[in-house]
């Protein structure tokens, strides 16, 4: 028979150590792709939650195990995570309106699930990164949607205390007229922003101002997929609105480091949750 042996510190050692994480995966629709993934911290407690929206430009080759390594980083630090799977181009019934109508619907379901996972509906960010900060926006910009829209799903949108944007498309008419992923805004919403205006003025963060909440951009400078210029413009046009926003520009940061949770890019993204979340 084999023993081991161990030292009285290793006892302190574990009790040391912060209780482990779990996840869930929950469905908040019948079709396969809306589920999403609810990351915990493994202490009790009121947990301040984030939902996280990946990107990938809408399209289906793209998923939320972009955002994984994100979502536990998080529990690990006490904040629930959210990450959600939605109906992308090339998903079937994806694209207009259901992509967006998904992730309506992911983001309502915490509305249900709050009290059995204790979730605090008074402290909910919503973070993405490129397709996924457009949405992040978006999310915030609910309430602002013309009722007569088929993206006016519901009188009591999920209230977010704020939102995060990582090198997100936050201006569909813009990310049209520069040709953004080969086409990537034409194919989300049906057509070109002369064809189907109401759709670009109905998704739109940028076409939805003011909303209401602080926003936080963060982008690289060095980004060839979403120019920073895209932030820039609107920040500029959330701030004459009357928005609370914030630009942090990294330099010489390209696309993909924002999700890297190793990254400066990362912590500065905590520092500016914990703010939102009012734990700084």
């Amino acid at each position: 028979m084999t023993t081991s042996s161990h030292s009285p510190g290793d006892e302190e050692n574990a009790l040391s150590q912060p209780p482990l994480s779990r996840t869930v995966r929950l469905a908040y629709g019948r079709e396969a792709v809306q589920f999403g993934e609810l990351h915990l911290p493994g202490s009790p407690g009121l947990f301040p939650t984030v939902i996280l929206i990946h990107g990938g430009f809408w399209r289906a080759p793209f998923s939320y195990s972009l955002m994984t390594s994100m979502a536990e980083d998080l529990a690990n630090r006490g904040i629930a995570a959210w990450n959600i799977e939605y109906r992308r181009v090339g998903d079937t019934n994806g694209g207009w309106p259901t992509t967006l109508l998904d992730v309506a619907m992911a983001a309502d379901y915490l509305q249900t699930i709050a009290p059995g996972y204790s979730l605090d509906l008074q402290r909910v960010v919503s973070l993405g990164h490129s397709a996924g900060g457009h949405l992040a926006l978006w999310l915030a910009a609910r309430p602002r949607i013309a009722r007569d829209s088929v993206l006016a799903n519901t009188s009591a949108p999920l209230a977010l205390t704020g939102a995060i944007s990582h090198a997100g498309v936050v201006d569909l008419e813009m990310a049209w007229r520069l040709n953004l992923g080969s086409g990537a805004a034409q194919e989300l919403l049906g057509g070109s922003f002369n064809d189907v205006p109401e759709r670009y003025a109905a998704a739109s963060p940028a076409a939805l101002l003011p909303l209401g909440i602080p926003q936080v951009l963060i982008h690289g400078t060095e980004d060839d997929r979403v120019p920073i210029e895209v932030s820039k413009v609107y920040a500029q046009a959330a701030r004459a609105a009357g928005d609370p926003v914030t630009l942090i520009e990294l330099k010489g940061a390209d696309h993909f480091v924002l999700i890297n949770t190793y990254s400066d890019a990362w912590a500065t993204t905590v520092e500016a949750l914990q703010q939102l979340l009012h734990l700084a």
